[in-house]
């Protein structure tokens, strides 16, 4: 099952990307993240990895497992036996730029899953994206 969130935000590339890859920074942007906390250091590349502890949930291991530099990345986790990819995409419009959020979850139990929790993902992607949104606003004037 995949749920995902598109935004326009009027501020460049970069200035999104630059947010979207400073992971450590995302409980400042969003109330769905409490604490984000990088395992290696340096710029993210494919195999970086991040302790992520989300409201009312225990803390996950997220590791990168494709990096599209200044566009794109994906990173996965598995929990309660379902492997879940969170994927953020930035595309440049006329105007400024697009940015996607997306979660997919796979595995036994996936639809059930879904059930339970789509409409609680759906909200936490918007969000997330309007935290994403403001922040590059504000960083963009």
């Amino acid at each position: 099952m995949r749920w995902e969130n598109t935004v326009a935000i009027d501020a460049p590339t970069e200035v999104v990307w630059q947010l979207t890859t400073d992971v450590e920074k995302w409980p400042s942007l969003t109330t769905t993240m409490q604490r984000v906390d990088r395992v290696d250091q340096g710029p993210l590349r494919v195999g970086s990895s991040a302790r992520i502890k989300q409201p009312g949930q225990s803390t996950a291991l997220w590791t990168v497992d494709h990096l599209d530099e200044g566009r794109a990345f994906s990173w996965r986790t598995r929990r309660m036996g379902l492997s879940m990819t969170g994927s953020h995409l930035v595309e440049p419009t006329p105007s400024g730029c697009r940015n996607t959020l997306a979660i997919e979850v796979t595995g036994r139990g996936a639809r059930l899953f879904g059930i339970a929790f789509g409409a609680l993902l759906r909200a936490s992607l918007a969000l997330e994206n309007a935290g994403f949104k403001a922040a590059a606003e504000r960083a963009g004037r």
